[in-house]
Formats: C-alpha cells, sequence, structure tokens
C-alpha cells in the first residue's frame, strides 16, 4: 500500500481561520484513500513530536504540504516546525548533512538526501491567477508561483523528494471561488496521481 504524509502549515488569525485550507486537506485524504493509499496527517498549530514527524517523512512515498502562502512563504508555526524538525531530521534520519564529503568539499552541497519519494505544494493566496507570470505585474515582475516558493521546493530537494506539480487556489480571501478551486484540485489530484 502507498503512504502518504499530509501537513496542514496553516496559522490561524481572526482574519484567516484556516477553513479552506482544513478542507482542502480533508478533501486530499479522501481523494488518497480513495487510490489506496495509507494517509497521515499533522496540523501543525495544533502541536507535533519532531521524532513522530521524522518518521512520517521517512515513511511516506508522497507529501502534501497545505499551506497558504503568508508574507511570500510559510506561517511562522511551520517555519518554527521546519526548523524543529528538518533539523533534528538534517543529520542522519533525513538526510546525511549537507551532502558534501571531506574529499569533494565544494561539490554536491544540499545533495545528501536520504529519502526517496515525491511531494507536492498546495497553496492558498490572496494574490489573483493574473499577479503571477507576468512582467506588467510590478509586484511580482513576471515571477511564478513556484519561483515564488523556491525556498520550499529547495528544503524538500534537501531531503531527497522529488516535486509534483503545485497546485493554488487564488484570491481566496477577496474573490474566493471555493467550488471551483475544490473542482480543480481534484481535477489536479486526478492527472497528478495518475502518474505515479
Amino acid at each position: 500500500m502507498k503512504k502518504a504524509f499530509i501537513i496542514n502549515g496553516h496559522q490561524y488569525y481572526e482574519f484567516s481561520q484556516g477553513k479552506f485550507n482544513a478542507t482542502l486537506v480533508e478533501k486530499a485524504a479522501k481523494l488518497l484513500k480513495k487510490k489506496g493509499y495509507e494517509v497521515k496527517t499533522t496540523e501543525v498549530q495544533k502541536g507535533y513530536d519532531v521524532e513522530e514527524e521524522i518518521a512520517k517523512y521517512k515513511w511516506a512515498d508522497v507529501v502534501l504540504l497545505q499551506t497558504p502562502i503568508n508574507w511570500m512563504g510559510v506561517s511562522w508555526s511551520f517555519k518554527k516546525y521546519m526548523d524543529e524538525v528538518f533539523t533534528a531530521g538534517m543529520m542522519g534520519e533525513m538526510s546525511a548533512g549537507d551532502g558534501r564529503t571531506a574529499k569533494a568539499p565544494k561539490e554536491n552541497y544540499g545533495l545528501g538526501g536520504l529519502l526517496k519519494g515525491k511531494y507536492m505544494l498546495s497553496l492558498t493566496c490572496n494574490a489573483p491567477k493574473e499577479a503571477f507570470n507576468n512582467p506588467d505585474e510590478k509586484f511580482f515582475a513576471g515571477i511564478s508561483e513556484d519561483d515564488l516558493f523556491l525556498p520550499m521546493h529547495l528544503n524538500f530537494k534537501w531531503f531527497g523528494f522529488e516535486p509534483l506539480p503545485t497546485f493554488v487556489s487564488y484570491d481566496v480571501m477577496k474573490n474566493a471561488e471555493i467550488e471551483k478551486d475544490l473542482t480543480r484540485f481534484e481535477t489536479h489530484f486526478e492527472e497528478v496521481f495518475s502518474k505515479i
């Protein structure tokens, strides 16, 4: 049986309570179970045990990070999670340090990952879709959603995971289209997971 680990990286704020991120986590779990996956989850803001989290990464064939884009990155609670879990796993359980060796200290930085599997980012954001991939939009100046989340892609690469296509729900605070997003999410899942 294939194994999937879903992380809800949402951080509660009065103006953003995390209901849609929780809905996407629930939807992902149902879709994965329907495809025969065993599923484990973590809701970061409710707390976690570092060693249990490391074990989940080692166990998983696929990791799904469900998170809002928060100040152009992940929430502070997920950043804290990374500082604790990723740092604890970095020296032997999830990676062999930074991948360099005494014989080649200038080569292979970041390629010490010990884990095999894939990961997918599922992002919710306040920005409209049109804000990305458009050099005429001055704020992002043509960068993509994956460009914005390059640090997260590199974090997963550090541990040996390979990327699956990213899913994004746009404009969720001012012009939310929840039902359309849920349909797009299901279609995205079907396309991505039919190939692995």
